[in-house]
């Protein structure tokens, strides 16, 4: 599946002189502190490597809307590919994903999905066999595989309007339905499919390989954002696959909804990795570019931006670490994973904005980076439950009162 070509591809030359290492007092509440000193150790190697190889190459292939497939293999190598499974603390794995997430939101987006929801599901509710088969190449990231829940007319209602249907038919089950906005649709080796049995009207989770006849899968072009992610329209057309494709811990869709409110909460840690990233990339434009014979970083509304992005990318952060001291005890509940997640992109839609504002005209350009940040965050407001839907998750918990229809 890797593709050498691709993994020698390069952003440009002046781009990549751009890209300047993370300003590591951007940390102001000292949160790799909380660390134990191994994990500490891991964490400061993967960000130089996430910074030095990662940061850069990404440009180029958010600009043209291509997975680099050849930078697999580099992010395997430290262990990106199984984070779920390496008996990592929640601190350590959240602070994985927001230093991906400031390197690059759409592959923080790839590795959040396949480790929580991919690694995730089968690991905890899939078989002795789906174990055996799947889990040791999906660590390696030598394969790839696709959470297939939302649906063209179904994403907030997709619990209560699930329309993709399976059936049983002999030996088999017999799939058929739509899927929408699928990252990794394209690319991957399956798609742990969400669909409904038609026998006891169950949504269930089957693992469909996507060579299968009847699977076809579309890229979704032109986005705005998270660009280098494949997501993808897919078609299930009478997709045969065996009995021991059922995921035998996913037969009611209430055993997912653990790992979905952690991969919500998941979202949080993006944003906060998107804060920083801004924060990284204003700082260093403010002290290098001169208007009116001095450097922007002099002047007082410039400041007033830095301090305003710095400030809540360290709230988004330090709301974080509290929402991973309440998972690591095992009290994490829909209504907090929410929170975060609504009030963290909402924090990050504002830092980079003021980001781009800073940049001014450069600030509309990927060639400075600001403008694919800008892209990436109005996904992150949008995705794992729309900014208002969290919002009245949140409000609903708190009032007891629901304001869906």
């Amino acid at each position: 599946m890797l593709d050498e070509k691709a993994a020698g591809t390069v952003t440009s030359g002046a781009v990549s002189e751009r890209v300047l290492p993370p300003y590591p007092e951007a940390d102001l509440m000292h949160v790799i502190d909380l660390l134990p000193t191994e994990e500490r150790a891991r964490y400061l190697e993967i960000r130089e490597f996430l910074q030095t190889r990662i940061r850069a190459a990404s440009i180029d292939y958010w600009n043209r809307e291509e997975f680099p497939f050849g930078l697999l293999a580099d992010m395997a190598k430290f262990g990106l590919g199984g984070l779920q499974t390496d008996g990592s603390s929640k601190l350590f794995k959240g602070l994985m994903y927001t230093e991906i997430a400031r390197a690059d939101v759409s592959l923080s987006a790839l590795v959040g999905i396949h480790n929580e929801l991919i690694v995730g599901m089968i690991h905890e509710l899939g078989s002795d066999e789906q174990k055996r088969k799947w889990l040791p190449g999906l660590e390696a990231f030598t394969q790839l595989g696709a959470f297939a829940l939302t649906e063209p007319d179904h994403g907030s209602d997709i619990a209560g309007g699930l329309s993709t249907t399976a059936r049983r038919d002999g030996g088999e089950w017999v799939i058929n339905g739509a899927k929408r906005w699928i990252g990794a649709g394209t690319i991957a080796d399956f798609a742990l499919v969400w669909a409904r049995d038609l026998a006891d009207g169950h949504i269930k989770g089957f693992i469909v390989e996507t060579d299968r006849p009847g699977y076809s899968a579309t890229k979704i072009s032109n986005k705005i954002g998270l660009r280098i992610m494949q997501n993808a329209a897919i078609v299930l057309d009478e997709v045969r696959v065996p009995l021991e494709n059922l995921l035998p811990g996913a037969t009611e869709f209430s055993r997912a909804n653990d790992l979905l409110r952690d991969s919500r909460a998941w979202v949080g840690w993006q944003a906060a990795g998107i804060q920083l990233a801004a924060f990284d990339i204003a700082r260093s434009y403010a002290l290098e570019r001169k208007q009116f014979g001095k450097e922007l970083a002099r002047f007082q509304l410039v400041q007033q931006q830095l301090a305003d992005i710095l400030g809540n990318a360290n709230a988004s952060l330090s709301m974080m670490v509290e929402l991973a001291r309440i998972q690591q005890a095992g009290k994490l509940e829909m209504v907090q994973a929410a929170m975060c997640k609504a009030t963290t992109t909402r924090l990050a839609r504002s830092s980079v904005s003021m980001g781009r504002s800073l940049l001014g005209g450069n600030g509309i350009t990927t060639d400075y980076e600001m403008a694919k940040l800008f892209g990436d965050a109005e996904i992150l407001y949008t995705y794992e439950g729309s900014y208002e839907i969290n919002s009245m998750i949140v409000a609903r918990a708190v009032t007891g009162k629901s304001a869906f229809v």
